[in-house]
């Protein structure tokens, strides 16, 4: 029985799949948001001048330098999409199928539920009363963005089935295209939320749509080339996405400065929320595909894309929609703040676990 040739795109997959450790950015995540969180509000403490004139160049009330760094930050992770790699979502349907349930039915909606709970009520006395319904906007923007490029790394690292990681995200980067701005709206009018419906729909086709076409063009262009050039490029411009993330936290970080000073609970009480979220859709999820019977290493990456966000899309939009001061804005960086250190938990227990899962 002769073995099937992989195509190039299978081989980058598989590739990329087998390398089991994180880059040094992606590792120590955490700490470099730590960083930008204390550079940013001391430059905004020193130079507030200069930041004031930053969040003045604008264009049809989008912010020119951080529209510029999330094209930056966002391209080169959309450029590890391959959309035809959705043909493989057959090979898996009980593990696409739980995914899309978790992604899209529950995971949105369990986040308004914990959102409303927490902010609106439990956490209420504690954080600025002007800047509830904010936060609340801010943790919906987060779970209704499924994880795009950091769930390569924690299916690696779980030895998850490259290939399936790879349909899965391409085929929840579809639905996000149509769905985002439908379901944001349908979560924020739920919790009377004002939904600004041109902005939300201009943020969608500038955070989206067109990074998505840049960067699958850019793609094609580069495979053209063979698989070696791709790797090698997309080598080269991953430090860009980085690069274009902390330089967007510090200037968030920098309009934000003074609130946090005042309020320095703030980031601790929201954590709480997007913990408890993580850990019931990883669970849920992981649950569901043991339940249908799919093999481990479909269930731990159907499990970390149902837990992890695409907190850079979630960023762009917080701060697109409700301005770079908004409490917005600051829920979906605490995202950003706390995604590794709970991913590799999740990680550890997928991994521990895996005797029991296929007992």
């Amino acid at each position: 029985m002769t073995k099937k040739k992989a195509s190039p795109q299978d081989e980058i997959a598989i590739a990329s799949a087998t390398q089991t450790s994180m880059s040094l950015f992606e590792r120590y995540l955490s700490v470099w948001v730590l960083s930008c969180i204390v550079c940013g509000i001391a430059l905004g403490r020193f130079f507030p001048e200069t930041f004031q004139w930053i969040g003045r160049i604008e264009l049809a009330h989008v912010n020119l330098p951080v529209g510029l760094l999330i094209w930056i930050m966002i391209v080169p992770m959309l450029m590890k999409v391959d959309f035809s790699a959705l043909h493989e979502v057959r090979r898996h349907v009980r593990g696409i199928g739980v995914t899309l349930f978790v992604n899209w039915l529950v995971k949105p909606f369990s986040m308004a539920a914990l959102a409303w709970l927490f902010v609106r009520h439990w956490f209420a006395p504690w954080l600025p009363a002007d800047q509830l319904d904010s936060y609340i906007a801010g943790l919906m923007l987060l779970a209704a963005a499924p994880c795009t490029a950091m769930v390569f790394v924690w299916s690696r690292l779980t030895h998850g089935d490259p290939l399936f990681t790879l349909s899965q995200v391409a085929l929840n980067d579809v639905i996000m295209i149509f769905a985002f701005a439908p379901l944001v709206g349908l979560l924020l009018g739920i919790a009377a939320i004002s939904v600004p419906w041109g902005t939300l729909f201009t943020s969608v086709v500038l955070y989206i749509v067109i990074p998505v076409i840049l960067a699958q063009w850019w793609r094609r262009r580069l495979l053209a080339r063979g698989s070696v050039n791709f790797a090698a490029a997309m080598k080269k411009i991953g430090p860009w996405s980085s690069g274009a993330l902390l330089a967007t936290l510090i200037l968030l970080f920098a309009f934000q400065g003074q609130a946090i000073l005042d309020q320095p609970l703030v980031i601790a009480l929201l954590s709480v929320p997007i913990l408890i979220q993580v850990l019931f859709n990883s669970a849920l999820a992981y649950a569901l595909n043991r339940a249908v019977g799919e093999k481990h290493n479909i269930a731990c990456p159907s499990a970390l894309i149902g837990a992890s966000n695409f907190f850079e899309l979630a960023v762009a939009t917080a701060i697109g929609v409700f301005g770079f001061s908004s409490g917005a804005a600051l829920a979906t960086v605490v995202g950003v703040l706390i995604e590794v250190p709970v991913m590799l938990l999740v990680v550890h227990v997928v991994n521990a676990s895996k005797h029991w899962y296929e007992t």
